[in-house]
């Protein structure tokens, strides 16, 4: 008899991606490699439920790959919560939230005194997770259906996109592989797929993270995927509960020099010179940090990519973070520990130049207008939305 718990709700339904009641504001691609959808229904039928003492399989010939037994066990469990009594159930897809994790982006709309939508260079963003899905032997849309794609999720969510001066409608693309696979291999299948939510931003007050790296040489740290985030989660949650807003991480290899911080690329300031760590594989290359360089260049500014000592945090006149989620934001302070008193933890804390006046808030402002409309756009980043289009495609399977 099987035991099937009235406090869990079940969670394994079929996976729907036509549903007309979530794909009015997520836009999902699939694209299938082998074995063919044919064959993958094949693969999920099941024996009916019986005491026979061995399943219909040739135990012969038997291989590893996916063959499922006839039942799965799931139990969930809430953040700050305890597991629970699971239950089993018949083996079969299980529905996921689009914002669950996987190779994504991030892209932003936003809407004109005028009334239009813009977009900031979602062609960066394809290119970006294009070279991720490559590391990671992935496939991914081109370059024209990210955008197309992009452009969709952002009309049908119109309402969505802040008024001007308020914020702005985040675009996040996601690309995860959604197929059955046991074996150390890539998926059969990947499913592409984008939602959208309102944001703003806040200024930012770093921890400088001595003990745990976010990438290492030689490995991913350059591509836009959730395993290099889910690893600085701890950091970033030990910071937070000391009142700190994000976590600022050291290289991997001499624990001295400046990467990133959790999820947008550093920038220091001396003087007229504005200096952000090197792409080395080990940090995203932002585009809102390729972006916020040509602006600085234009400006006059002296603009270096190279290897940035922790020290240097010292003397600077001003930090900020670049990012699509924070756009430019200034760092009002950094704290570290102070290794010269022993074993006393003794914090100190570095406090930079904000507001009014400062290089992050020129270069910001600058940024900004390009994407709302108010300055013109002379390097042709922006991607005007034409709104009275004649018909779009919700959740349509490519």
């Amino acid at each position: 008899m099987i035991n099937r718990s009235a406090r869990l709700r079940s969670l394994i339904q079929s996976f729907q991606a036509h549903s007309s009641s979530s794909l009015s504001q997520v836009g999902v691609y699939n694209c299938y490699t082998s074995p063919p959808a044919s064959s993958l229904q094949q693969v999920h039928k099941l024996s009916i439920y019986s005491d026979d003492e061995y399943a219909n399989v040739d135990w012969d010939n038997l291989g590893f790959g996916i063959m499922p037994a006839d039942y799965m066990y799931t139990m969930i469990c809430s953040k700050d919560e305890n597991f629970e009594q699971g239950q089993l159930t018949r083996y079969r897809n299980i529905e996921l939230s689009p914002s669950a994790g996987g190779l994504y982006e991030g892209t932003k709309a936003y809407k004109t005194k005028d009334g239009r939508i813009i977009l900031f260079r979602p062609d960066q963003n394809a290119m970006r997770l294009k070279m991720g899905a490559e590391r990671l032997c992935m496939p991914s849309p081109s370059v024209d259906q990210f955008v197309n794609a992009v452009k969709e999720i952002a009309l049908a969510n119109k309402r969505w996109v802040p008024p001007p001066g308020k914020g702005s409608l985040y675009i996040r693309p996601l690309l995860m592989g959604s197929g059955p696979i046991l074996g150390l291999a890539p998926a059969p299948e990947y499913t592409f797929l984008i939602y959208a939510s309102p944001e703003g931003t806040a200024p930012l007050n770093l921890y400088i993270e001595e003990e745990c790296v976010r990438a290492t040489p030689g490995g991913a740290g350059g591509v836009k995927a959730i395993s290099n985030y889910a690893p600085v989660l701890q950091a970033i949650t030990r910071a937070k509960s000391r009142g700190f807003s994000d976590v600022l991480y050291l290289d991997s290899v001499n624990r001295k020099y400046l990467e990133e911080v959790s999820s947008c690329n550093i920038f220091v300031v001396k003087g007229n010179v504005i200096s952000t760590p090197a792409t080395n594989g080990t940090i995203l290359e932002g585009v809102t940090r390729k972006s916020i360089m040509d602006i600085a260049r234009d400006h006059g500014y002296q603009v270096e990519e190279r290897v940035i000592s922790v020290d240097e945090l010292i003397d600077a006149d001003e930090v900020f973070c670049t990012g699509t989620a924070v756009v430019v934001a200034p760092v009002g302070s950094i704290t570290y520990q102070n290794r010269s008193t022993n074993d006393l933890e003794i914090l100190c804390r570095i406090e930079y130049k904000m507001g009014p006046g400062s290089v992050s808030r020129e270069l910001y402002t600058t940024l900004v207008g390009i994407q709302t409309g108010l300055i013109e756009d002379k390097k042709g980043w922006t991607i005007e939305i034409q709104q009275a289009t004649s018909s779009i495609s919700y959740g349509v399977k490519l």
